[in-house]
């Protein structure tokens, strides 16, 4: 079965928790597969740390996805009201067999009522205020939290081990086995955390 993974672009995004998964999917994908850009409108979109996207497809527009990913940034938390986006979130993800985010993309599935009564993770920094809503058990220390078909990374580069790990779950543990290989995704960080 091909597969089509949306990832969501909106201002002020976190860059790596983009272009991470959108490696490791567009390494993955098979014949028929396809990996879209998607943001409320088709055109350019500035990250965070001002590196801008084009997402291809505005949400009039886009095709259905059977992935949806969900950055996190800064932008997150303007778009945590925002009727506009949430709606769409909510829509799109009735009809998808798996949803995803990254760091704080979980305030928007969270503000979109996607991770009620659900295990989940986010960003460290974000943990405490995403366990003031009650229905949610927010783990910490962990890179992703599967429950259901709904996959939370925690920051950033975290990202990339979720989506590799739903690869495994998409096609087989052996193609995530071998994108890990060609995308020399081995983290060996010179620093330890102390």
């Amino acid at each position: 079965m091909p597969f089509t993974t949306g990832m969501l672009l909106f201002n002020d995004f976190e860059e790596l928790d983009f272009v991470g998964p959108w490696e490791v999917f567009t390494t993955a994908k098979k014949e028929g597969d396809q990996v879209v850009s998607i943001a409320a409108e088709p055109g350019p979109v500035r990250g965070f740390n001002g590196l801008s996207m084009i997402a291809e497809h505005g949400f009039a527009n886009a095709p259905k996805v059977d992935v949806l990913v969900i950055p996190g940034g800064w932008g997150t938390r303007a778009l945590a009201d925002d009727a506009t986006h949430l709606e769409w979130i909510k829509t799109v993800a009735a009809g998808c067999t798996w949803v995803t985010s990254v760091c704080t993309g979980a305030i928007l599935l969270n503000s979109a009522g996607l991770l009620s009564g659900r295990k989940a993770t986010t960003h460290w920094a974000y943990v405490d205020t995403l366990r003031e809503t009650p229905d949610v058990t927010v783990l910490d220390d962990v890179r992703y939290v599967q429950d259901g078909n709904v996959v939370t990374a925690a920051g950033v580069s975290a990202g990339i081990d979720m989506s590799l790990w739903l690869v495994g779950q998409m096609y087989d543990e052996q193609h995530a086995r071998d994108v890990q290989r060609v995308i020399e995704y081995d983290p060996a960080p010179p620093y330890a955390l102390v």
